[in-house]
């Protein structure tokens, strides 16, 4: 009897699948971020760094458009980081760390990248925390390297519109799980902790987010950001891609 083996790819696609519900315009957002780093890398060999990557929905985008890419992938969840283990295979350095610590950059594997790349994953973090984890980026950076984190950024200045999108978006993901076309967030976890691989990882997850993630979301406006990456130092700050209430934010090292 062949032993029982994650089938990473089957696994990529459905959590892709679970995210898309959340985002419709999650490749959209992928597209904006990876013509940042190409503007800031051009032809030049790339170090990119997948922070806080999960399954690496990142990673393997950015190994698709830039075919001499190094990725290094960093995340704490074991079962995320094992579908992105079985997916990127030798093409991606994976680390575990937790963003929560300051030593976190202790376990890359290189000094400096060119781009920091994060996406719908920071606002876990408490804001104290993220303000120095913006602090921390610049030192993983080259000079003129890029950071880009694209998360739900509301514009401050719509906010009741923004508000309303987030509703109506909301209602859509309902009427999608209601008719089955998508696993809901909960669901996909509970299908995770049935399969022979990942249960046991699952068990682990857990135990590491004892508490429950949106009992600390942490969704300021996109200007909150910008404020934040001009206080820890970074050269150049903006907008490079909004779609309804989420934006994507740069800071230039």
């Amino acid at each position: 009897m062949t032993p029982y083996k994650l089938d990473a790819r089957a696994w990529q696609e459905s959590w892709d699948r679970q995210q898309e519900a959340y985002l419709p315009d999650r490749e959209h957002r992928f597209t904006a971020m990876l013509d940042v780093v190409d503007a800031v890398a051009g032809d030049a060999p790339l170090r990119l760094l997948d922070l806080a990557g999960g399954t690496g929905s990142i990673s393997l985008r950015a190994l698709t458009r830039f075919e001499h890419a190094e990725v290094t992938l960093l995340d704490l969840d074991p079962a995320l980081l094992a579908i992105a283990a079985a997916s990127l295979g030798s093409r991606v350095t994976v680390v575990t760390a937790d963003l929560r610590s300051p030593g976190w950059a202790a376990q890359l594997p290189h000094r400096s990248y060119d781009a920091v790349l994060t996406a719908t994953a920071l606002h876990w973090l408490d804001p104290a925390r993220l303000t120095a984890l913006y602090a921390e980026l610049p030192g993983v950076l080259r000079p003129g390297g890029v950071f880009v984190n694209a998360d739900h950024m509301p514009d401050a200045s719509l906010p009741a519109l923004s508000r309303r999108m987030v509703e109506r978006a909301d209602a859509r993901r309902e009427a999608r799980y209601a008719a089955g076309a998508v696993l809901p967030w909960r669901a996909w976890w509970d299908r995770a902790a049935t399969d022979p691989v990942l249960a046991p990882l699952v068990e682990e997850r857990n135990r590491i987010y004892a508490t429950p993630h949106s009992s600390s979301e942490f969704l300021p406006p996109a200007a909150w950001h910008l404020d934040a990456l001009v206080a820890a130092g970074f050269t150049e700050t903006g907008i490079v891609w909004r779609g309804g209430a989420d934006a994507a934010v740069a800071g230039v090292r």
